[in-house]
C-alpha cells in the first residue's frame, strides 16, 4: 500500500502523484512607487481669494498664520467690494457680530458689507455723450431689493456728469424728479473715490439713471 497525497491508502498500481495544479503559487507582493512623488505642503490656515474682472483676477493671498487680537477695539467695519462687468448680481449684505473671541484682549464687533460696484466712464456716441457701465454703452442694470449697488465715477471721462436716479426716463430731462431713497453720492465726477451709491428698497418701482447736466445719457435699472 502507498499512501497518495491527500492521506489516502492505495495499491501501487492505484497510486497517483498530486498534480501541480493543485499546488498553489506562492504570492510576491511587487509594490509600486507613486510617480513623481512630493511631499505634502499644504497649509492650514485661515485664507481668502477674491475673483475679479480686471488685473490677473485675484485679489488678496492665502495668509500663512492664524490671526489674533492683540489689542482692545470697539467696532470694526470690514467693506468688501465686488465688481461687476454685467448688469446680473449676486452680492448679497452680509453681517457678523463677533463676541467672546478668544485672543490677548476683548474684540467688540465686528460687522462685514459687500456691495457690487459698477465703472462708470463717458464716451461720445453718434456725436452725443454717453454712459458707458463696464464698457457696454446705456446698459439696462438689475439692482435687487435689499442689496447696495455703487455707480464708480472716478474715472475722468465722468467730469461734468454727475449720476443719478429718477423713476422717470431720462429723469429731470424727462418731466421727473430725482429718486433719493437709499441713495447716497460721494465726491466729485471724474476724481477719485467719487460714486453714486443705492441700497435698493423693498418694492422699489422701475428705476433710471441719468446724467444731471445733460439728456439722453442714460438707462434703465429694473428692480426685481
Amino acid at each position: 500500500m502507498r499512501k497518495e497525497w491527500n492521506g489516502s491508502l492505495v495499491g501501487k498500481d492505484e497510486f497517483e502523484s498530486k498534480h501541480p495544479q493543485l499546488t498553489p503559487v506562492l504570492k510576491v507582493v511587487d509594490p509600486q512607487a507613486l510617480r513623481n512623488a512630493r511631499p505634502n505642503t499644504d497649509v492650514e490656515t485661515s485664507g481668502f481669494v477674491v475673483y475679479t474682472n480686471v488685473g490677473d483676477g485675484i485679489l488678496g493671498k492665502l495668509l500663512t498664520s492664524n490671526l489674533e487680537a492683540t489689542g482692545s477695539v470697539g467696532t470694526v467695519t470690514v467693506t468688501g467690494v465686488i465688481a461687476s462687468s454685467e448688469e446680473e448680481s449676486s452680492t448679497t449684505n452680509v453681517s457678523v457680530n463677533a463676541t467672546g473671541v478668544a485672543g490677548t484682549s476683548a474684540l467688540g464687533s465686528e460687522t462685514i458689507s459687500a456691495f457690487t460696484s459698477y465703472a462708470i466712464t463717458v464716451a461720445s456716441y453718434l456725436g452725443a455723450n454717453k454712459y458707458y457701465i463696464a464698457g457696454s454703452r446705456q446698459a439696462t442694470l438689475t439692482l435687487t431689493e435689499g442689496q447696495t449697488f455703487r455707480l464708480d465715477q472716478s474715472d475722468s471721462s465722468n467730469s461734468g456728469h454727475p449720476i443719478r436716479f429718477s423713476t422717470t426716463s431720462d429723469g429731470t430731462h424727462g418731466g421727473g424728479s430725482e429718486y433719493t431713497t437709499g441713495v447716497t453720492t460721494n465726491g466729485t465726477p471724474g476724481s477719485s473715490g467719487a460714486y453714486t451709491e443705492i441700497t435698493v428698497a423693498s418694492s422699489a418701482p422701475t428705476l433710471y439713471y441719468y446724467c444731471t447736466n445733460h439728456s439722453g445719457m442714460g438707462g434703465t435699472a429694473n428692480t426685481p
